[in-house]
């Protein structure tokens, strides 16, 4: 399989690693800053960019009729004007704000945790999310998926960056700490105890192998898809 890479970060690099490992080959890498992207030789394309930079890379993928797999955070303001012309160029196209498969795992946990605590009134839902300095992004895409599970779960409807000051927000703290892959917590709180469920990367190995895994599993395909589908969860 033939791979374009947009966004040739840390994020990148590890993913070509994984795909050559599994005997595929790069044949394009693109900086935040490329304005040719060259998709002539691509079976598919990764991104994992820059907020700024998605929807230019996902554009070009979806108008060269090159299936587009992106875990790149921060963009989906605009992410109804992909899915539409996903739809209007019958291309292919995987968004995840996280491709982690233990991730993934954890998003369907934290669903089932909320369908229980919903009617257990004392508790506090919080999340906490932890990144690398590097993140341009806060909160996380994961926290905020993890957030979206919470409220299609439970009596929340919204969330809340730092402080919320109602009962239907779910608070999210984001910190930046150097050399964190990613960790996030669902945390909820009574005043006599506290539940929690926690999902840790020890490395990017996880989420580049997760990318790499739904190019392999979008190729021939045509629609919208997400990694409930790639995994079959």
């Amino acid at each position: 399989m033939n791979i374009a890479l947009l966004g040739y970060g840390k994020m990148g690099k590890v993913i070509e690693q994984i795909a050559i490992s599994r005997g595929h080959t790069i044949v394009f890498t693109s900086s935040s800053s490329t304005k040719n992207i060259d998709l002539s030789n691509a079976d598919v394309a990764i991104d994992f960019s820059i907020p700024s930079a998605a929807v230019n890379n996902i554009s070009a993928c979806l108008n060269n009729n090159t299936p587009v797999v992106s875990g790149t955070t921060g963009w989906l303001n605009d992410y109804q004007q992909m899915v539409d012309l996903c739809t209007k160029k019958q291309g292919a196209f995987i968004y995840a704000s996280n491709f982690s498969i233990g991730v993934n795992v954890f998003f369907e946990l934290n669903k089932q945790l909320a369908k229980i605590m919903n009617n257990l009134k004392q508790y506090q839902v919080d999340i906490e999310e932890i990144h690398h300095t590097q993140k341009l992004d806060a909160p996380s895409g994961t926290a905020i998926t993890l957030a979206e599970g919470i409220i299609a779960n439970s009596n929340k409807s919204t969330w809340k960056l730092n402080n919320a000051n109602e009962v239907s927000e779910i608070p999210i703290s984001a910190k930046r700490i150097e050399n964190v892959p990613g960790t996030h917590t669902i945390n909820y709180t009574s005043d006599v105890d506290t539940i929690s469920i926690n999902h840790t990367a020890h490395n990017r190995n996880g989420f580049a192998l997760g990318a790499v895994l739904a190019a392999e599993w979008i190729i021939h395909k045509k629609g919208i898809y997400t990694m409930k589908d790639v995994l079959g969860l």
